[in-house]
């Protein structure tokens, strides 16, 4: 089976780039993701203790598993929020990325199965117990940042990531260097509370997209003093890095921003209503936060 139909098809369907790598261990990440875990720096997000020699190697959630077709899709907004007023992390512009994602992995897993070879196949984007951005590296898609965002060449981090996996062997690609960045630390500076505390490692009790959109507790006072305009995410590490100079509009009809949000004021959004809420962002990223949780960092900033 050949991988360069794999990736054409992958391009054709909408993905930005496409790499292929054998399955197996993770090797020393796994050390560091134990490490990473024993301290505490996934906060309450416990489901990432959950399954942690699967999540170490594919090939024992799925059975057989010999390669992982790793793809990227650039979500980067054509249209971006006027600065003056509340702010989305950029991912959470247009519509659910897992539904768009899974959709398009599985259209590329149709075109595998009937073009090319009979295979077993499972398509995953952040729904599975796997290292999506060790994978991406592994596969030659970019190489890892110090604020840990996967970084692709000439192109910048705004991407989504998404996993086939695959139960033949094909031919695989070369990974880019893993660390890139030199002496930049222009992310850890820029980080407002300062939750990349050292190059690689993020501490997610800070990070202000963890406690704005995953946390259900109270937002700490340190951290609401840094909240800025922010009520969803935040994506100053990855503005802060020199890569995203490269970024570019996406061209997925789903990723463009929602008019709604584009129109929205401060005074809007604390009007804003819980049937509202599910109406206008019916099928969208927000939804992630649920209301209350949304409603809880606007008030922050009402303090």
């Amino acid at each position: 089976m050949k991988a360069n139909l794999i990736k054409a098809e992958a391009l054709r369907l909408g993905f930005s780039v496409c790499g292929i790598a054998p399955a197996g261990n993770v090797g020393e990440d796994a050390q560091y993701l134990r490490e990473w875990l024993a301290i505490g720096n996934q906060a309450d997000m416990n489901y990432m203790k959950n399954h942690f020699e699967k999540r170490c190697d594919p090939r024992l959630p799925v059975e057989g598993a010999r390669s992982v077709v790793s793809v990227a899709l650039n979500y980067y907004p054509k249209h971006l929020l006027e600065e003056d007023q509340y702010q989305l992390a950029y991912y959470a512009y247009g519509r659910d990325y897992h539904e768009v994602m899974r959709r398009k992995l599985e259209a590329l897993l149709l075109f595998i199965n009937k073009e090319l070879c009979p295979v077993n196949g499972y398509a995953f984007c952040d729904t599975a117990p796997v290292l999506e951005r060790y994978w991406a590296w592994r596969a030659g898609l970019g190489s890892i940042g110090k604020n840990t965002q996967l970084i692709i060449p000439k192109a910048g981090s705004y991407f989504f990531l998404g996993e086939l996996l695959l139960d033949r062997e094909l031919e695989y690609d070369t990974p880019r260097q893993r660390e890139s960045c030199g002496r930049c630390t222009r992310c850890l500076d820029a980080c407002p509370a300062k939750a990349l505390e050292q190059p690689y490692k993020l501490n997610a009790r800070k990070c202000l997209s963890y406690l704005t959109i995953e946390s259900r507790g109270t937002i700490p006072d340190e951290s609401v003093a840094v909240l800025g305009n922010r009520i969803y995410g935040c994506d100053e590490c990855q503005k802060a890095c020199p890569c995203n100079r490269f970024a570019v509009p996406c061209d997925t009809p789903e990723f463009q921003a929602n008019p709604v949000i584009l129109q929205m004021r401060k005074e809007d959004w604390h009007k804003l209503t819980e049937q509202q809420y599910h109406t206008l962002f019916k099928g969208s990223a927000l939804k992630r936060a649920k209301y209350e949780g949304l409603m809880r960092n606007i008030d922050c900033l009402a303090r």
